[in-house]
C-alpha cells in the first residue's frame, strides 16, 4: 500500500503541473502571442512525453493532448 500511496502522490503531483503548463499556454494563445505560445508549446509537449513515460498519463493522451494544443497554435493567425 505504501508504494500505491506515492506513486499517487507523484502522478497528482506531475498532473497538476501539467494542468498549470496547459492554462499558460491557452493564456498565451488567447492573447495572441505566437512567439512566446511556440516555446512554451515545446516545454507542455515535453512535459506530456515525460508524465506518458513515467505512467502518470497514457501515451494516447498525451498524443491527443499535444495534437490539440499544436492545432490551436496553428489556428492562431
Amino acid at each position: 500500500m505504501r508504494g500505491n500511496a506515492r506513486k499517487q502522490i507523484h502522478n497528482r503531483i506531475v498532473k497538476s503541473r501539467l494542468h498549470s503548463l496547459e492554462k499558460k499556454y491557452l493564456s498565451l494563445v488567447g492573447g495572441g502571442k505566437k512567439d512566446e505560445a511556440k516555446t512554451m508549446l515545446c516545454t507542455v509537449s515535453s512535459a506530456l512525453d515525460k508524465a506518458a513515460k513515467t505512467g502518470a498519463l497514457h501515451w494516447a493522451t498525451a498524443d491527443r493532448k499535444k495534437s490539440r494544443l499544436s492545432a490551436r497554435l496553428n489556428r492562431l493567425k
